[in-house]
């Protein structure tokens, strides 16, 4: 049984951490560095299968989905929610988000989205509402692997599959495996956020 908590406070830890999230994202691949593990699967199953970029989103979406259901983590409103949300800020930010023309200037960029990213996914998970397909996967192992280790190794797998079928990777993309989990775990310990979702026949005790 998750801790007791307020729906209303687990809607603004969903919404308001959904639109952080977005800001990391924006930050990410304003950056031009590499992005995520997930979105370098995404892009290389559209290369390779020349699918739209949205039905591969779809299908790498459900599978990651369908992955989590196996181990009872099932979706719900906050999957929905993450995905909506964290698609406009985004779309509202990446047009006035410049690129630096200087790698140094870029590095920064990279630096300053990674605890945005973990803010982000951190306080959304808190909400308890549902997870995104990435971090679903994620934690679904969790236990036995902690989610700042399992993350990673759901970002890794994706991009190597992605990589192979043609999707291309930087430095952000290693950094996002190597370094997110663990400053989203560093984040929910400071700020005493529980990211775990609850599996199918728990129950969330709200007040």
């Amino acid at each position: 049984m998750l801790a007791r908590v307020t729906l209303s406070r687990r809607l603004l830890l969903l919404t308001t951490g959904c639109v952080v999230l977005g800001v990391g994202v924006a930050l990410l691949l304003a950056a031009d560095l590499g992005s995520d593990g997930f979105s370098t699967l995404v892009n290389g199953l559209a290369r390779a299968s020349g699918l739209p970029f949205v039905v591969a989103n779809l299908v790498v979406s459900v599978d990651f989905l369908l992955l989590a259901a196996g181990r009872r983590l099932l979706p719900g409103v906050g999957t929905v929610v993450q995905v909506v949300v964290v698609g406009l800020v985004v779309s509202v930010l990446l047009p006035v988000v410049v690129t630096p023309s200087s790698y140094a200037g870029r590095g920064l960029l990279l630096v300053a989205a990674l605890p945005v990213l973990a803010l982000g996914i951190a306080a959304y998970l808190a909400g308890h509402l549902g997870a995104g397909p990435i971090e679903s996967a994620a934690l679904a192992w969790d236990p036995p692997v902690p989610f700042r280790w399992s993350y990673g190794a759901a970002q890794g797998a994706s991009a190597l599959v992605g990589w192979l079928l043609g999707g291309t990777v930087g430095v952000g993309t290693v950094a996002v495996v190597l370094l997110l989990g663990p400053l989203v775990d560093l984040a929910g310990r400071a700020l005493r956020l529980d990211v775990h979702q609850p599996r199918a026949g728990d129950d969330v005790v709200t007040g």
